[in-house]
């Protein structure tokens, strides 16, 4: 199912569905990133419609209340229709926010869930057979509702051929960043990206905020000043026991606080530092990659590549051609 890019007219708007018991994070998300209008950009932005079920003022999280005039109609009439949550995901999805949904996709219209909006996608069917995400405090719960869902809890967002899922609340920002760079290309993206103070693209999954970080001490501002020292030093081959020296530690008692402080052990946190610091290089300079891999501490290339496909599930070269900020304007 081909959607048109919303650099044409014809795919500028964008429809968000508001629901009882919403958290206005979850719709402040949506407004910010496509009813904000940004001349500054010098392109045709999206035209963005608030949308609830009913007539009725719908009830927001701390007492607030919201009111439009957009029903379901404009809902399932946008070329991008999202769901920021649901009010229940044990519940059932209303029938007519079924059908909205499904009319909406049987159009061509780009279909789009935060968080546990990927009940609503599921419960319409939207989702039978396609591989998609949701918190993971809910991927085993919508997967055992909806089975034929091919639920996968450890990355921040989804696109599977033009049905869109993301993660925790937060994730949702990465996910709307990712329609901008289809619709608009990455200098666009990288552009409004900034100006929401995030990275144009998140390495890792949601797999790494699972777990509850464990409570540290005192010792954690040693931790801390070491962590500093080596971003100063990313340049250069940097070893477990010269961290430790940077936190007057012995190896062994640094490495167990390092733990503690972080959740993962200093070599990681160094190869995760180095990659992050890699990606400015690859978007706006044209240092090669072996030049890359030096100057953020790699001892080669090679070693280089390995890291960045873990971390990054591609390769540094294609990294540069999706998101080099120069890109789209000397091509």
């Amino acid at each position: 199912m081909t959607v048109a890019p919303a650099g044409n007219d014809a795919g500028r708007s964008v429809a968000v569905l508001a629901y009882d018991g919403m958290s206005a994070f979850e719709l402040g998300i949506v407004t910010e990133v496509f009813g904000l209008p940004r001349p500054e950009l010098d392109v045709g932005w999206y035209d963005l419609a608030v949308c609830a079920e009913r007539p009725e003022p719908v009830r927001m999280l701390g007492g607030a209340t919201l009111s439009t005039a957009n029903g379901l109609d404009v809902f399932e009439s946008a070329q991008t229709v999202i769901v920021p949550g649901v009010g229940d995901v044990h519940g059932a999805l209303s029938p007519a926010v079924t059908a909205a949904l499904r009319r909406a996709r049987r159009r061509g219209a780009r279909i789009v869930s935060i968080c546990s909006g990927a009940f609503a996608l599921a419960a319409a069917g939207l989702l039978d057979g396609r591989r998609a995400t949701t918190h993971w405090r809910y991927a085993e719960l919508l997967q055992r509702r909806f089975p034929l869902v091919r639920v996968d809890p450890n990355v921040l967002y989804v696109d599977d051929d033009g049905v869109l899922s993301s993660a925790g609340s937060a994730a949702g920002l990465d996910l709307c960043v990712h329609l901008i760079r289809t619709d608009f290309g990455p200098t666009v993206a990288n552009a409004v990206a900034r100006r929401l103070v995030i990275p144009p693209h998140r390495d890792g999954g949601q797999a790494q905020f699972i777990e509850t970080p464990v409570a540290v001490g005192h010792d954690d501002d040693r931790i801390s000043r070491s962590m500093a020292w080596a971003m100063s030093n990313l340049d250069r081959p940097l070893t477990v026991g010269e961290l430790a020296r940077q936190a007057h530690m012995s190896t062994r008692t640094y490495l167990r606080h390092f733990k503690l402080a972080s959740g993962t052990s200093p070599i990681r946190w160094l190869v995760a530092q180095r990659i992050q610091a890699s990606l400015a290089l690859l978007e706006t300079t044209t240092a090669s990659i072996d030049e890359i891999a030096a100057a953020t501490g790699f001892e080669s290339a090679v070693t280089y590549r390995h890291h960045f496909a873990r971390a990054m599930r591609t390769s540094p070269s294609a990294y540069r051609r999706a998101f080099r900020v120069a890109a789209v304007g000397t091509s």
